[in-house]
């Protein structure tokens, strides 16, 4: 997989991709993250990404030409599955979205900024818009790296165990049911007889019965998918 990250605060999102799983991903060449400073492709003396808004109003307005600038000179190298706008107002990231993004080769995470980007941005050059939740940050620097995160740590090959990615919570519209390591009992606290028991069925189910308790106490909304 190859992604290109655009944002005019590159400093903002390198963090997240220089240790752990993503770090990991991009040395063994699974996948490739390109960060692109979007300053480089404004036309003014100033680098000037954004200007007031049409209109009036509070907050400047991240400028069509720079980003268009930029898009073009990356399609002329590669053809990209989908250019995405992080925005509080789009499509909500889930573990289904995540499961999609994984299977494609190129993607471009667009991060927006100040008051957003030009309208024309979203109705003319990208193919789908990302929310990581009904809030709103500063700019999408921080949710491009969630977005990223969800998707690289599906590619096959990213996680030593792969079935690890498949029990997450949310893979079957469930939580993940409670997990133990050692010791075995700690302060009087001890960990579930069936854990320690070696029976593999007994095991799946007692996982299954806690998932589901814990989706039914936590997350009932979930539950609504399965009836």
């Amino acid at each position: 997989m190859h992604i290109d990250i655009i944002t005019c605060l590159p400093r903002l999102i390198e963090s997240p991709f220089n240790d752990s799983i993503l770090k990991r991903a991009q040395t063994k060449g699974i996948v490739e993250v390109n960060i692109i400073d979007l300053r480089p492709y404004a036309t003014d003396k100033h680098k000037s990404v954004d200007d007031y808004a049409y209109g009036g109003g509070a907050g400047m307005v991240m400028m069509i030409e720079p980003i268009d600038r930029c898009l073009t000179e990356l399609k002329a190298k590669r053809s990209y599955d989908d250019i995405i706008y992080m925005s509080p107002d789009g499509q909500l990231l889930t573990q289904s979205l995540a499961n999609e993004l994984s299977l494609k080769k190129n993607l471009v995470l667009l991060c927006g900024h100040y008051k957003g980007v030009d309208e024309r941005v979203r109705e003319h050059l990208v193919t789908r818009e990302i929310s990581i939740g009904d809030y709103v940050l500063s700019g999408g620097e921080l949710a491009a790296a969630v977005v990223a995160d969800a998707v690289v740590r599906l590619i096959p090959g990213v996680l030593s165990d792969e079935t690890s990615a498949l029990s997450d919570s949310f893979q079957d519209d469930m939580l993940a049911p409670p997990v133990y390591t050692r010791p075995a009992e700690y302060n009087g606290w001890k960990v579930p007889d069936v854990l320690l028991s070696g029976h593999e069925a007994k095991i799946e189910q007692w996982k299954h019965d806690h998932a589901l308790e814990r989706t039914r106490q936590r997350r009932p909304d979930l539950l609504k998918k399965h009836q």
